[in-house]
């Protein structure tokens, strides 16, 4: 069964905040902004704090994950006991896979032709052509941010696929949990268990930020907690004027907990920009009211939560061709903010066009010959 559920612009806005922090981050480490006019105006401390933080927008991603996930389970059968693990499974590869194939194999290519941030070459020594063979099968097998615990950083494109593998890992968890513990509560059971373990994980590999960041148990908390976000929403039925409340509260504590920053906060950080972005989608559930995340001034940040896929995968991709355009050393302090809003039209640009001809049309494609292929099963 599929039923088509409304976009939420509350929820869009916060995709946007997030992938936005992700390509903010990634710039700044390819190419600087503090030897920018922007590091003159904000100065040292806040450019730090604003880009370098980047990784927070990933958790925020996760907790946005399970929530919709949870809450599309919901709404399709009715209950997590009830879902239909093969029609669960063929969705979400229709939606993840067209698109993420097609950027593995642009990387792949460039990358056996030795250009380089395509090729191997973050690992030292660098790591020969024939490796791409074991990191596409990991990041297709969702175990790439656990090769990256044994082989480090060693590809730059490929590096930022790590936190697909959590995404995918939940999505294969998910369907055999709800089938084997059919009920709720127990499913909310593990949901706690693994928020509990999230800062315990972190606490014990602080020190290394390919665990406390990257590993399955590092990441888990963040999408239990929206999962458990999603099943608490419709019972707590909140009043229009509670869930602005709550929006607000939760509004200004994700920004001050952004820019508290990482460092030093490595064992509970993560955790409480979690809870800050579920209390941001607590509050905006069912919620259709505008307001100003919902007005024109916000549609650029909607726009890239509703193409925040396409940009996760294409904009490594673009910020590794310009790094073969010009490097660090060479981009000069007045170019430094042109060459960074560049690289957000030119990867806006690229997954405008790959969401449109690319996993649009296939994604359709897909679904509709597994609703045809069951309609066919279930008359015969």
């Amino acid at each position: 069964m599929t039923i088509p559920t409304p976009r939420n612009a509350r929820i869009d806005f916060l995709r946007g905040v997030a992938i936005a922090c992700v390509l903010v981050l990634h710039f700044t480490l390819a190419f600087g902004l503090l030897k920018s006019p922007l590091g003159d105006l904000l100065g040292p401390a806040a450019i730090k704090a604003i880009a370098f933080n980047g990784n927070y927008g990933v958790t925020i991603f996760f907790v946005i994950s399970g929530y919709l996930i949870t809450s599309g389970i919901l709404t399709r059968w009715g209950s997590l006991g009830a879902i239909d693990a093969s029609s669960f499974y063929w969705m979400r590869a229709a939606r993840i896979l067209p698109s993420l194939l097609l950027a593995l194999a642009i990387i792949v290519l460039l990358g056996v032709l030795n250009v380089p941030f395509f090729n191997n070459g973050d690992a030292r020594p660098p790591l020969p052509a024939s490796y791409f063979g074991i990191a596409v099968l990991s990041i297709l097998t969702f175990w790439h941010n656990a090769l990256m615990q044994s082989a480090g950083y060693f590809n730059y494109c490929l590096n930022v696929y790590w936190s697909l593998s959590v995404e995918e890992m939940f999505y294969l968890a998910l369907p055999l949990l709800c089938l084997v513990l059919r009920r709720t509560w127990l499913i909310a059971t593990v949901c706690v268990a693994a928020i509990v373990a999230g800062p315990y994980y972190r606490g014990l590999h602080a020190d290394n930020e390919i665990y406390f960041m990257y590993g399955y148990f590092a990441c888990f908390d963040a999408i239990a907690i929206g999962c458990l976000t999603a099943l608490w929403a419709p019972r707590l039925a909140l009043s229009a004027r509670a869930k602005r409340v709550l929006r607000v509260i939760a509004g200004v504590a994700l920004p001050l907990i952004y820019l508290r920053g990482i460092a030093g906060h490595e064992m509970f950080g993560f955790s409480l920009i979690a809870l800050a972005a579920a209390g941001i989608l607590l509050g905006s559930h069912g919620e259709t009211r505008p307001g100003w995340t919902t007005g024109w001034l916000a549609g650029p940040l909607r726009w890239a939560g509703r193409h925040s896929y396409e940009l996760y995968l294409f904009h490594i991709i673009v910020l590794a061709a310009m790094r073969n355009v010009v490097t660090k050393a060479e981009l000069s302090y007045a170019m430094r903010l042109p060459w960074l809003c560049l690289f957000i039209a030119v990867s806006a640009f690229v997954a405008m066009l790959v969401s449109r001809q690319v996993s649009e049309p296939v994604n359709a494609a897909l679904r509709g010959w597994y609703r045809r292929r069951q309609a066919a099963v279930r008359v015969a």
